[in-house]
């Protein structure tokens, strides 16, 4: 088939790796007027690193990355509130944190072979159903077989289609920016600092920056903040993020000091984006465009990866795209349902305007992470494993 793929993140460049092996031909269109990577380092579980296995990654990403053993997140006493290792999942489990760029790099090189990449065009909508594209000129595209919507949380195909239920805002994001990781005390850890719901910071080693000429390794520092807060971050801003992180954290405020300007830190906005379905007629959304949820749960890039596998599957097992459609959005239904509503239930008890929410969460997830099925599942929801409510 001919298939259209907008937007250059994880989704469409691994859809596009997966159905050019199956030869298919693919057209992609990017709106930056650079191929380049965009967000914070992330978190990648067990489920996405099987999804480059497919792609024959896993040994390159796990060079560029850091392997992560434990989440570990303590309260401004000290206390611990939530503390998870993944070999308590499974002996030879792990999670593994990486750079955008890292893994942007890995993708691009096989998929600038796989692909004709088409930047500096802004999709606006889709025509005949799916089979055709129009950038912001009026330039018509096409006609394809498919069209596969990859173009991020605030993906304009999504808004133009009339198939979202849900695509609000969360009312918290997030200032973050990568620091240097020598000497930090804990290079296979997930780390993070509570002060009841209104102040979350944490560190997440990351390994490799992409085309760095050294073996310099980074950690990726956030820092979540109130939606308004996070678009006007100033220098006022700045000074209480260094107040916070010297009150809860003082051996990680040594690097912290280090920021001078608020332009040192990058700003993250997510969205809580429900589709009836994700697929009319020849146009699909997979990644953040069909399901952008909170990064609370760590999930996002997992489910990119995860979407784009299992749209080639289908399509390589129904001739009729239609029905591939079909069985793509089955396949992934209850995964997808069970992370969105993990995630919009939990994050509030970590980034939220309601104090007493901190208290239940202090008082709570210890106690209750440590009762054997409790914690089972805790382990599922973080490895990315948990299919279902009962499965």
């Amino acid at each position: 088939m001919r298939i259209a793929i907008v937007g250059y993140g994880t989704a469409g460049q691994a859809a596009a790796i997966f159905l050019a092996r199956d030869g298919h031909s693919i057209e992609m269109f990017e709106r930056s007027a650079e191929l380049r990577p965009v967000g914070a380092g992330f978190l990648l579980q067990p489920t996405g690193l099987t999804v480059l296995t497919a792609l024959g990654l896993r040994d390159a990403a796990i060079a560029h990355g850091a392997r992560i053993e434990q989440l570990h997140g303590a309260n401004a006493a000290g206390r611990s509130v939530m503390d998870m290792r993944y070999t308590d999942h499974a002996p030879e489990s792990f999670g593994l944190g990486m750079t955008r760029g890292a893994l942007f790099s890995l993708l691009h090189a096989q998929c600038a072979n796989a692909a004709s990449i088409r930047n500096g065009l802004r999709i606006r909508a889709t025509t005949d159903e799916g089979r055709g594209l129009v950038d912001e000129a009026g330039t018509e595209f096409g006609p394809y077989d498919l069209v596969i919507a990859a173009d991020g949380t605030n993906s304009t195909l999504r808004a133009a289609s009339g198939l979202a239920l849900r695509d609000p805002f969360y009312p918290w994001g997030a200032i973050w920016c990568l620091l240097p990781a020598e000497d930090w005390p804990y290079p296979a850890d997930l780390r993070q600092r509570y002060d009841g719901t209104r102040t979350m910071f944490g560190v997440l080693p990351v390994g490799l920056r992409a085309g760095a000429e050294d073996a310099r390794r980074w950690l990726t520092f956030y820092y979540s903040l109130p939606g308004p807060r996070v678009d006007t971050f100033d220098a006022q801003a700045l000074a209480q993020l260094q107040h916070d992180v010297a009150a809860l954290w003082p051996e990680l405020a040594e690097r912290t000091r280090a920021f001078a300007d608020p332009a040192q830190l990058h700003r993250a906005r997510y969205r809580d984006v429900v589709l009836r379905k994700p697929w009319r007629g020849r146009l699909v959304f997979i990644g953040d465009a069909a399901h952008g949820m909170s990064p609370q749960l760590g999930q996002g890039v997992n489910m990119a990866l995860l979407d784009a596998q299992a749209l080639a599957d289908a399509l390589r097992e129904h001739a009729d795209v239609e029905r591939a459609l079909a069985h793509y959005a089955h396949a992934r239904a209850s995964h997808v349902a069970v992370y969105q509503s993990l995630s919009r239930w939990l994050t509030p008890l970590f980034q939220s305007d309601h104090p007493a929410l901190g208290v239940i969460r202090d008082a709570a997830f210890g106690p209750f992470g440590r009762l054997p099925f409790a914690r089972r599942e805790m382990l599922k929801i973080l490895t990315g494993t948990k299919r279902g409510w009962f499965r």
